[in-house]
């Protein structure tokens, strides 16, 4: 193994400079006093989690765990997700606590990925879990308020595609047969890679009807009324329970007055395994992929030994900033300017200007090198540097 350079990170991690945080602090407690309002209350859980329980629950590939033993041998993961440990803190913690619960969450969270990726392996992420409530009523909410968390974070141009893991499970099954030659097919719909998913559908032993079925799989996106070209895929009852659900959910959105920003696509399949129901992802219009998922997951709690329904959101920060496309300006701040002499002077000054809520830097005369480079860096330059006859100052 080679030893790394001085300068160089590990794969996958970044430095975030005053200006992108400055950006990612705005739109996070814009974020945040929404995701209030509506009633959520906030939670932490601890960044290394037991592999045997929020491990193997998050449901995320193994290879993309990080891994590490604690002193007794145990094995340990940084929390991939917050779906797993927040489920975990349901059945624990909060077991005295009534149904339904409304969570919000704001962390880091770590996943190791493929050099060539190019993606980060430590991410920010928002997001809310409703546990407890098994309605299109509570979908429906948190969809809307993941709309509403994203306007007010300042984006403007965005969808929000809608599917149903049922419905693509029950098309897939009623025509392929078995879980393997389905796991096959939904993987080309996880990556979207629709031309690899066409050429797999022609190379199955399929009846025409069979393979035309299955192509007419990658037509259902769009309005509402693709949801009726959806029914004469399959007619089998899981199947018409999703698209139940889907009319439902349209119903809760237009009450919200969102649907606006809604498309049905069906073809939606999340790398999430424990995700039952509908499911969702956010688009900006500068990005090609999704900033924002989420979806419904109604089994993932008896892991805890507490069943209930769910359903929440994820919204990732680091991509909500390139979609907004903008670095927030550094905020304007003061700098006074001292000489030894003056020092108490100077930070008597300061106090009472930050007490007014100013920004202020206090800076000694002897550790300035130029002063016209000082000057372009702040908004004022205060100068406090000598001392009149009879102890009067002399700026």
């Amino acid at each position: 193994m080679s030893t790394p350079f001085m300068f160089e990170k590990p794969v996958g991690m970044r430095d975030t400079l005053p200006s992108y945080h400055q950006t990612k602090h705005s739109v996070r407690t814009s974020m945040e006093s929404e995701i209030s309002s509506w009633g959520y209350l906030p939670i932490e859980t601890p960044a290394l989690e037991y592999y045997d329980t929020v491990g193997k629950a998050s449901a995320i590939l193994d290879q993309q765990l990080f891994k590490l033993l604690d002193k007794d041998g145990n094995t340990l993961v940084l929390r991939p997700d917050m779906t797993a440990p927040i489920a975990r803190v349901a059945a624990s913690s909060l077991k005295d606590q009534s149904f339904p619960l409304r969570l919000s969450y704001h962390t880091n969270l770590f996943r190791a990925q493929q050099i060539e990726g190019g993606r980060p392996a430590e991410f920010e992420q928002m997001g809310v879990e409703l546990v407890g409530d098994g309605t299109a009523s509570a979908d429906g909410e948190v969809i809307a308020l993941m709309v509403s968390a994203l306007k007010k974070a300042g984006l403007k141009n965005f969808q929000i595609a809608i599917g149903h893991i049922g419905y693509v499970n029950a098309l897939l099954l009623d025509v392929v047969g078995s879980e393997e030659r389905a796991d096959a097919l939904r993987r080309y719909l996880y990556e979207k890679n629709y031309v690899g998913y066409r050429q797999h559908v022609k190379s199955l032993p399929l009846s025409s009807i069979d393979e035309k079925r299955l192509l007419g799989l990658l037509n259902l996106r769009g309005g509402i009324h693709k949801l009726g070209e959806a029914k004469d895929l399959v007619q089998n009852g899981r199947a018409a329970k999703a698209l139940e659900d889907l009319e439902q959910l349209w119903e809760v959105l237009d009450g919200y007055g969102v649907s606006e920003h809604m498309k049905i696509d069906l073809n939606l399949v999340m790398h999430m395994s424990y995700y039952t129901g509908v499911v969702f992802e956010g688009y900006g219009s500068r990005l090609g992929f999704p900033l924002s998922s989420g979806g419904r997951y109604d089994e993932l709690l008896q892991k805890f030994d507490r069943p209930a329904q769910a359903t929440g959101f994820g919204i990732r920060l680091d991509l909500l900033a390139e979609a907004l496309g903008e670095t927030k300006a550094l905020p304007e701040q003061t700098c006074i300017v001292c000489s030894r002499e003056r020092r108490k002077e100077a930070i008597q000054e300061a106090a009472a200007r930050r007490k007014e809520g100013e920004l202020v830097v206090l800076q000694d005369l002897q550790g300035v090198e130029n002063m016209d480079e000082l000057s372009r860096a702040f908004a004022d330059v205060v100068y406090y540097i000598g001392k009149k006859k009879g102890g009067s100052s002399d700026d």
